[in-house]
């Protein structure tokens, strides 16, 4: 008896012995190799597909769709115009006149604007939109934040036509700054990002912060050059007030629009800003990444 017992316990001991001792310790990344830039563009094409459904999602059974993206700009210049104009009185473009007219000067800062503020309040909310498609496969959780940049920078380009226009009809002709340009939306493209990749990571967790973020863009919106020219801060502070990324970028980027002179000083503490939230937001949202599937 104690024979058969010994032979039945050999027999089911032995197949781990001879199993392979090789083993694999799987532990979180530190430094840069925590973003893994080489896996997300592996997933590239998955960002694609992520980007295209949220564009159709956007304009699904509306009558007007991508209008939309015109008349949102259009109706906040209008506004912005009449409570301006209304408030100080009938001088009050007078200032702008000589140069170009105030509407003009407000679309152009508004169009950047929108695209800020639409890919921060999309994004912040993309994760929990997302809850489904998270808790079941694997990919790197930061395309879905990313993707909803997709639509921003389509809403962005439609957009862009009217301020074409206005600037045609207006006889308006940028010079050689404009070559800036592409400097400046990437600056702006990267500060959406990271703030928007934190405020996802955070709504997560904190599903408050839904009603948190279109008061903080309220808020932002005032504390940008938006309605008015960024020579209006006092210089003391305009080095501080630059800190704030879209405050150097979009007053920068009427600037080039419009020939005024570029205050190179502010965009680049603008652009420095901005690419110290995008690092700071993406390696937040990897850290916590983890923890996602089980609480979204």
């Amino acid at each position: 008896m104690s024979k058969a017992s010994h032979s039945s316990g050999s027999s089911a001991v032995a197949p781990l012995v001879n199993m392979p001792t090789d083993s694999v310790v799987i532990e979180p990344r530190s430094g840069w190799a925590a973003l893994d830039l080489a896996e997300l563009w592996r997933f590239r094409e998955l960002a694609y597909y992520l980007a295209w459904r949220d564009v159709k999602v956007r304009y699904k059974q509306t009558v007007l769709g991508a209008a939309w993206a015109i008349i949102q700009p259009l109706m906040l210049m209008m506004v912005f115009t009449f409570l301006r104009t209304v408030m100080a009185g009938k001088g009050a473009e007078s200032d702008w006149n000589k140069t170009y007219p105030y509407p003009v000067f407000l679309y152009a800062a508004l169009l950047p604007w929108q695209f800020f503020s639409f890919c921060v309040a999309q994004s912040s909310q993309s994760l929990v939109g997302s809850a489904n498609l998270i808790s079941k496969i694997y990919f790197p959780r930061l395309l879905i934040p990313v993707a909803t940049v997709g639509v921003g920078v389509l809403d962005f380009l439609v957009s862009s036509l009217i301020l074409i226009g206005m600037m045609a009809y207006h006889k308006i002709m940028p010079d050689f700054q404009v070559l800036v340009l592409p400097i400046i939306l990437l600056g702006l493209l990267l500060a959406s990002i990271g703030i928007g990749t934190w405020l996802s990571a955070l709504a997560v967790t904190y599903r408050d912060v839904r009603y948190v973020v279109p008061f903080l863009i309220q808020i932002w919106l005032f504390a940008t050059p938006v309605l008015y020219q960024l020579d209006r801060v006092p210089e003391k502070w305009r080095h501080l007030y630059c800190l704030n990324p879209t405050a150097g970028l979009i007053s920068s980027f009427r600037s080039c629009l419009f020939g005024d002179p570029l205050q190179w000083d502010c965009l680049a503490i603008s652009l420095f800003s901005s690419m110290i939230v995008f690092i700071c937001g993406s390696f937040y949202f990897r850290k916590v990444e983890r923890r996602f599937a089980d609480i979204v």
